[in-house]
């Protein structure tokens, strides 16, 4: 047997955690369809003869903007996403769209994010204070393995 620890790919944590239906809230995030949303309505209805209170939850996807509604039993439980938000500074934006970004605490840098212009209006007013030389910090939001810039800011 060896004392070497090999390395895993991750740290095992789970992109989302169970909630109970009922105890979400407007304004919190939510797995609707396999999809992490913002719940932009939310209300509860009230017990049948034989059944349980429903919760009805009408969400937005994080990062597509397509709206979401589910219906739930406020007893069951429903996945919670876990959302990061991170600011990088932006370094260069290639050909394909592919953005190098350093992180300003670790001073590690990433090309692995891709930006599209041609869908995306932020996206194109990025590209286009970028190519006429301002220095700019990109907020990309992460949720269930999903990364995407969602604005961006100069820096001052």
């Amino acid at each position: 047997m060896s004392d070497e620890i090999e390395a895993a790919g991750d740290s095992g944590s789970s992109d989302t955690i169970p909630v109970q239906a009922g105890a979400l809230k407007k304004g919190a995030h939510v797995v609707i369809k396999g999809f992490p949303c913002k719940i932009v309505d939310y209300s509860t209805s009230k017990t049948g003869k034989h059944g349980h209170a429903k919760a009805n939850i009408t969400g937005i996807d994080i990062f597509t903007g397509k709206k979401y509604e589910d219906i739930s039993p406020t007893s069951h439980n429903m996945l919670q996403p876990i959302v990061s938000r991170r600011d990088f500074q932006l370094i260069d934006i290639d050909d394909e769209g592919f953005i190098t970004v350093m992180d300003d605490k670790t001073n590690e840098t990433r090309s692995d994010l891709r930006i599209e212009t041609d869908k995306e209006d932020v996206h194109k007013k990025l590209k286009e204070e970028f190519d006429e030389g301002k220095d700019l910090a990109v907020t990309v939001l992460s949720a269930m393995k999903i990364e995407k810039v969602v604005t961006y800011k100069m820096i001052t």
